[in-house]
């Protein structure tokens, strides 16, 4: 990144915007939350059919879909970030998102529109991943521009901790509902409420984006580069792209697991009540909430390595024995307790794991190249697990089965950390603009 022809301006309050930068998370992760939750209604409205396993691989099959527009929307998105700035991208990345969540609030069902209604819903599903694919990595390099000096890690992880909002308070509207609401309406209609109330707070969202801060380091660069030049540097650092992907793995699937999933495992897979699986998921997001911040300090203190090599090596040999456990003699607490150890692995490593990423990216593609290495993640691998533990289950007859998916994940999250960071310090080399070599980064 070039230095500075003078001096821009700082940030005024960065408690202020953190939270301003952070709500567009908000709606992004409520709404994904609620597709999952509410999988087996969305399955009977827009995707009936006489079995419930192929509805529910339908649902999840165009959650997945969307997810795939992910690597579209970093690339396009991230390089429009790149160009023009933090702070206008963050606000039109709110508005394509803004668009898919209405669209599924309010589409009518199969029973009457026909075919057309998994039509609309999968437009949506695409919209919101197009937006999504920027959406983190744009906020994410927001906040470590913002950070002080030693607290880069500490400050990304907020990111993350921030779709832990969403997914408490969707977890509180679902748990309401299931208690004042009877089953078949919330699966005939109910389902749909909580999606209206985040069509209402989109205004609010919007009016925060609005007043959000361009970042001093953005101001600071002398020269921006073109959309063929952003284009041309992902090209140029596709290994650490890719690298960058398999470090982020762990992060998606677990995270899409013990939230997006949960819900659906307890009920259909382990036929726990709807509140336990509710009350579970509500837990989980107050502790992933907690964990992120402490893994991102944690990893300014000692290094990203060891933080990320420790979870991904624990989660490599306990995933497939705890889950094990579990569905031997499932019960609440049976439950709770699993999950309570997939959010200490989730928030650990993703605390840690979205620093390191903001790091060992160029900084002058900082978003694109981040945003696309997260976005190929989620696409391939994070918002697939929905569909792959159903999958799994449904075809090894094995309850336990989706934890094979998750050591898959750690040991990717190993190989890749341990080439990046052979000796302790940023081993792969970036490029910028020029096709000059970058600075490794230590940590």
């Amino acid at each position: 990144m070039a230095g500075p022809a003078t001096n821009p301006p700082e940030i005024k309050s960065r408690i202020g915007a953190i939270l301003r930068a952070t709500s567009g998370n908000f709606l992004e992760q409520f709404d994904f939350f609620l597709f999952g939750f509410y999988a087996a209604a969305i399955g009977k409205a827009f995707f009936p059919s006489s079995n419930e396993t192929a509805s529910l691989l339908n649902t999840f099959g165009v959650f997945w879909l969307g997810a795939l527009m992910r690597p579209v929307g970093a690339i396009v998105l991230g390089a429009y970030i790149d160009r023009i700035g933090r702070r206008q991208g963050l606000i039109v990345t709110l508005g394509i998102m803004a668009i898919g969540t209405v669209v599924i609030a309010f589409c009518p069902s199969y029973a009457t529109i026909g075919i057309a209604a998994p039509v609309i819903v999968l437009i949506g599903r695409l919209l919101q991943g197009f937006s999504a694919g920027v959406e983190l990595g744009g906020v994410s390099v927001y906040l470590a521009e913002i950070s002080t000096p030693g607290n880069r890690g500490f400050y990304t992880s907020f990111q993350s901790s921030s779709q832990q909002v969403a997914i408490s308070v969707a977890s509180i509207l679902g748990f309401i509902l299931s208690e004042v609401m009877p089953a078949d309406v919330v699966t005939a209609w109910g389902w749909r409420i909580p999606f209206f109330v985040g069509c209402l707070i989109i205004p609010l969202i919007f009016m925060l984006r609005r007043t959000l801060e361009e970042t001093p380091a953005f101001l600071a660069m002398k020269k921006h580069p073109t959309a063929n030049e952003v284009f041309a540097s992902a090209l140029a650092n596709w290994r650490i792209v890719i690298l960058g992907m398999m470090i982020a793995v762990l992060t998606t699937t677990t995270f899409y697991f013990v939230t997006v999933y949960t819900p659906t495992f307890g009920k259909t897979v382990l036929k726990l009540s709807t509140q336990d699986a509710l009350l579970v998921t509500l837990l989980v997001a107050v502790t992933n909430f907690f964990w992120n911040p402490v893994g991102g300090a944690l990893s300014d203190r000692i290094g990203r390595k060891p933080v990320l090599l420790a979870i991904a090596g624990l989660a490599l040999v306990t995933a497939y024995p705890a889950l094990s456990w579990l569905v031997a003699a499932p019960t609440f607490g049976k439950l709770l307790a699993v999950e309570m150890l997939f959010s200490f692995y989730f928030g650990m490593y993703s605390g840690t794991m979205l620093g390191a990423l903001v790091e060992i990216v160029p900084a002058h593609v900082r978003t694109t190249c981040f945003s696309l290495a997260f976005a190929l993640a989620a696409a391939l691998f994070g918002t697939f697990t929905p569909f792959a533990s159903t999958l799994l289950i449904d075809y090894t007859g094995n309850k336990a089965s989706p934890g094979f998916w998750l050591m898959f994940a750690a040991a990717l999250g190993i190989i890749a950390a341990s080439i990046v960071y052979r000796g302790g310090r940023q081993a792969v080399t970036t490029y910028d603009a020029t096709g000059e070599a970058a600075p490794a980064v230590s940590h």
